[in-house]
């Protein structure tokens, strides 16, 4: 069974692991040449927790791994070099010093922004030395949750033919997300630059994040950008999913525990998935015919 993410029993755990996981994002963030949709500042699941993937370096490259079995940072380089220290118990001003002393001690030079970014925290990285809670079976249920969600939006991703996302998190907002396009432009009007690079054509985005203090339950969520006319109308499945509104715009909602408690919670998320997309897309007009994937499970 998918382990339990109970907000308020590791909020502060959660808390704790957000700000460690924007200063390695802000790494992979200033030292990867820039993508389309700001994709080259996202981390990875992987087998032991979350991953920058290989970050290019002059003619090398190096890797930032937050282990979360083990609970350790590990910064690889191609050259066979590695260093490791231990996370547990770290106030972030710690972390922050301890990585980029790691960083430097193998030829790594990367300056960054010294802020959290839309956190509740505002104090810079260097000087919140704040004890913290850190609880290591959380952040290892949360991976696990994590890596087992990956799988299946892995194969959602796996329906589609037209441009989509990897499946990546979003260190900022501290979602999983999985995005696809229609292929067609439509610019986002005001908003920030970030906003305006990331909302370039049309899209479905859905997505898993582990809750926060407006809404305290882990959850996926789904939504169309541009919002086609009667969005919040779609039918959507399994009968425990709902849409609620969220910074004026429709989104659609299938509590973790609700998927996680299910018969099959496999199938429980793939039908919630593809019930946001199939609504969204025909109502919007997509070509859900030339955009899908013949031989996909």
């Amino acid at each position: 069974m998918l382990p339990a993410l109970d907000y308020d029993k590791w909020s502060e755990t959660k808390d704790t692991l957000h700000l460690f996981l924007q200063i390695i994002g802000k790494i992979r963030l200033k030292a990867h040449p820039k993508q389309n949709h700001w994709w080259h500042v996202t981390l990875y699941p992987s087998v032991r927790g979350l991953t920058t993937g290989r970050i290019p370096h002059g003619a090398d490259s190096f890797e930032i791994l937050y282990d979360m079995l083990d609970h350790q940072i590990i910064v690889s380089c191609n050259d066979g070099t590695s260093e490791q220290f231990d996370v547990a118990g770290l106030a972030v001003a710690a972390f922050y010093n301890t990585l980029f002393q790691v960083l430097k001690g193998l030829g790594i030079e990367v300056k960054i922004v010294v802020k959290p970014y839309e956190n509740k925290s505002t104090v810079p990285f260097p000087q919140d030395t704040a004890l913290r809670a850190y609880d290591k079976q959380a952040v290892t249920d949360f991976w696990k949750a994590i890596c087992a969600i990956a799988n299946i939006f892995e194969r959602f991703r796996g329906r589609f033919t037209g441009k989509q996302t990897p499946v990546h998190l979003y260190w900022h907002s501290f979602d999983l997300v999985s995005t696809r396009f229609s292929g067609r432009a439509h610019r986002l009007e005001g908003g920030t630059n970030s906003d305006r690079e990331a909302y370039s054509h049309e899209v479905i985005s859905v997505g898993f994040w582990p809750g926060d203090d407006t809404f305290s339950k882990a959850a996926f969520y789904g939504y169309a950008y541009p919002e086609p006319a009667g969005m919040n109308g779609i039918p959507l499945q399994p009968v425990e999913a709902e849409w609620i509104e969220k910074n004026g715009g429709a989104l659609a909602i299938l509590t973790y525990d609700d998927m996680r408690l299910s018969d099959d919670p496999s199938a429980a998320l793939l039908k919630f998935l593809e019930s946001v997309y199939q609504g969204a897309a025909a109502k919007a007009g997509w070509p859900m015919q030339d955009l899908t994937h013949a031989y996909a499970e």
